[in-house]
């Protein structure tokens, strides 16, 4: 099953050779700020392709959100090696990312690249002012609105969709809205269609296992070691965002048991400088990810219980749960209108690979679970000792191709 190559019509989007990737194709795409408004202000976003334009398109989304799209298509090129040459790949900054990011520069000093640092209210609540009423039209609403548009300025007919962490909810969130336009779907390190309790109580929970199985030799329990840690003073949503950073980056946590069981015993000095240094390696700038953009979008795409419970966060405890980054963000930022899609219905009956890492803390085995029951013909891969990176794991991408080159054959 793929997109017709004889249902593309020649496209509209003006494109000219550019230099993000070998051979690649540029253009701007115009849209509304407001979908329901087209006559109202515009957008320009900026895309990129390479191809051949008479190919099926797969369009690929990167996550965040807040994080742009067009400098990765080199790299997604590469990763889906032969295989590119059965598709156009295509892909977009999405509204609020790269030259034109959403920008504040508190909140963005004070988070960088993180999920889940816990901002300052006052960094929140200045980024709010700044972008004043246009705050409401940076949601995922938009951007589903945007891939319309992208679509019919490509002239295409169905679209594959790659989407990575929060690119695979925009992925989703897009084959609800357009069941007919989607011939398959590759979600790597998933977020479910319904959204995720801001609490992150399934994180927390997911902690004690990737926390143990990074721990073959360790003579102490690591999980037991961070719930003894917090109840001696350790910062529960700081040590998160440091772990959860890891998870990302160093998935195999070098040294983490044994600072951790150091700061069981009271000793919390390197567990303070890991701390201290993922602050550090978290530092960016809103042209690699807009933290105004994440703000915007998650608070209305989250859900925030009005009355959290909090008696299953072993080994993290109730205080993280209720006082997380996400927490924090989405609480001192002014309501949202949620998404007004119904989110329980299962998804188009596409050929779908659901891809997630086994030590991935950002997103969990438990989220792609979910989301695998609302996914028909949905291929499960979780990927041993593989973080929030699994699309740069050499079993990652095998997974990929394995799976583009059946479901994709002319």
């Amino acid at each position: 099953m793929s997109g017709s190559p004889a249902s593309r019509a020649s496209a509209p989007l003006r494109m000219h050779a550019c230099d993000v990737a070998p051979h690649a194709r540029c253009a701007t795409l115009r849209v509304a700020l407001d979908p329901a408004r087209p006559r109202g202000g515009r957008l320009k976003l900026r895309v990129a392709a390479v191809g051949d334009p008479q190919k099926p398109v797969l369009l690929s989304l990167t996550g965040g959100p807040g994080q742009s799209g067009v400098p990765f298509l080199r790299r997604t090129r590469s990763l889906l090696g032969a295989l590119a040459d059965r598709f156009d790949i295509v892909m977009l900054d999405q509204r609020g990312t790269g030259a034109a990011a959403l920008r504040c520069p508190a909140l963005q000093r004070a988070m960088g690249t993180s999920d889940l640092t816990v901002p300052p209210a006052s960094a929140v609540r200045d980024c709010a002012r700044r972008l004043g009423p246009r705050r409401a039209f940076y949601t995922t609403t938009q951007v589903v609105a945007d891939l319309e548009a992208l679509r019919r300025a490509l002239g295409a007919g169905r679209m594959w969709i790659m989407g990575v962490s929060y690119g695979t909810y925009v992925a989703e969130r897009y084959a609800l809205a357009h069941p007919r336009n989607v011939a398959g779907l590759v979600l790597a390190s998933v977020v479910p269609q319904t959204g995720v309790d801001a609490t992150l109580q399934e994180n927390l929970r997911a902690t004690a296992r990737v926390l143990r199985a990074a721990c073959d030799r360790c003579r102490t329990d690591p999980a037991r070691d961070l719930h003894l840690a917090l109840r001696r003073g350790a910062d529960g949503p700081a040590v998160l965002d440091a772990l959860t950073a890891l998870s990302i980056a160093a998935p195999d946590f070098p040294g983490v048991p044994a600072t951790l069981h150091r700061a069981a015993s009271g000793d919390r000095r390197r567990l303070d400088r890991l701390v201290a240094a993922t602050r550090r390696a978290q530092v960016a700038p809103a042209t690699v990810l807009s933290q105004g953009l994440h703000a915007a979008t998650l608070c209305a795409d989250s859900r925030l219980p009005a009355h959290p419970t909090h008696d299953r966060v072993w080994p993290f405890d109730a205080a993280t749960a209720a006082h997380n980054g996400l927490m924090e963000l989405c609480r001192h930022w002014p309501p949202t209108e949620p998404p007004r899609t119904d989110l329980n219905r299962p998804l188009p009956p596409v050929p779908a690979l659901l891809l997630e890492g086994a030590a991935d803390l950002s997103t969990t085995v438990s989220w792609m679970r979910q989301q695998a029951r609302w996914t028909p013909n949905a291929e499960i891969r979780v990927v041993p000792g593989v973080g929030h990176r699994v699309l740069r794991s050499p079993a990652g991408i095998r997974a990929v191709r394995t799976f583009l080159a059946r479901a994709s054959h002319p």
